[in-house]
């Protein structure tokens, strides 16, 4: 697999880069993944970088993108925070990633079974994860399907709420980041979010968050 260039990065649009995303996913679930020198790939790299996407996802220590995508050094910004929240140093992070480096998509990015919905489902106070929780209390509070045992004993109302955090997280980056809304709005970068099953390793993305105007 070839180290990404500037002019390989220029020819991919946002609706390939997607695919490059669910192939790498195909190829991690099949546990096929492609040949890499990595050592090469950080000589290559060494004087800049071209990745083709920039991913939010959560800290947990099963969902790293690279593994998860199937993708080496130079591929993706990855962008990690419990509960795979949103805060303004992130979307600072973001609009690096598009606007300076030409990242072509934007990906948030849940899983199953999510420590940080859990807490946050239980309305766990805790030091500094207390102001962390509470950027995903809004998603627990948007779930009103699930009327009893509204807690993290209840796994069908952690994975409801999980989808509805990652679909909140795509909208304000729209709302909050004109940066990335124009980019978005003009065809230069899509976004989708999605969801990645911890226990078979597919990713499941969202169509109703998913923008990428060709």
């Amino acid at each position: 697999m070839k180290t990404l260039t500037k002019e390989m990065q220029a020819a991919i649009t946002p609706a390939m880069a997607l695919e490059l995303l669910k192939d790498g996913n195909k190829r991690f679930v099949n546990n096929l993944k492609v040949n890499r020198n990595l050592l090469e790939q950080a000589n290559e790299t060494s004087d800049g970088q071209h990745p083709f996407a920039v991913i939010l996802s959560c800290i947990d220590s099963r969902t790293s993108v690279e593994l998860i995508f199937d993708q080496g050094l130079g591929d993706v910004f990855s962008i990690r925070i419990a509960g795979n929240i949103l805060n303004e140093d992130i979307l600072g992070s973001m609009e690096f990633g598009c606007k300076v480096a030409g990242a072509k998509i934007i990906v948030v990015l849940g899983h199953s079974k999510c420590g940080a919905i859990k807490g946050a489902c239980d309305h766990v106070e805790m030091g500094n994860l207390t102001a962390l929780l509470s950027k995903i209390q809004p998603a627990v509070y948007d779930e009103k399907t699930v009327t009893e045992q509204r807690n993290s004993n209840n796994s069908d109302f952690v994975e409801k709420v999980a989808t509805i955090n990652v679909k909140r997280t795509v909208h304000a980056i729209m709302e909050r980041s004109p940066i990335l809304k124009e980019m978005i709005e003009s065809g230069a970068i899509g976004i989708v979010g999605g969801s990645h099953d911890i226990t078979t390793g597919e990713v499941s993305f969202y169509d109703d968050t998913c923008v990428l105007i060709s």
